[in-house]
């Protein structure tokens, strides 16, 4: 079953920002992940307005998701995390396929 992350990011620092992006990106393509929402303009229906990035990516499944999370590839775009950008992380579980 598919697992997703979904990032609601501020970015803090541009330069630092694209140096996690890049990294992060290709860590996520090397775990079976693929981008579904990266930044995209969002609209508010309901509640208090989002940061200004929102990113949801999906992978296989949550224990793909989390090897992607504890990997070495991931630490290092972590490292720029830290002072280019704000962030809340959720994991979720997708719905299990419909017969």
């Amino acid at each position: 079953m598919s697992a997703y992350v979904i990032s609601e990011v501020d970015v803090k620092d541009a330069v630092g920002f694209e140096a996690y992006r890049t990294i992060a990106a290709k860590a996520i393509a090397q775990y079976g992940g693929r981008y579904l929402v990266r930044g995209g303009t969002a609209d508010i229906a309901e509640g208090v307005p989002p940061p200004n990035n929102i990113i949801v990516v999906e992978f296989p499944s949550m224990a793909r998701l989390r090897e992607w999370y504890a990997s070495p590839e991931y630490a290092e775009a972590l490292k720029h995390r830290r002072t280019a950008l704000d962030r809340r992380l959720i994991f979720v579980e997708g719905v299990p396929p419909q017969v």
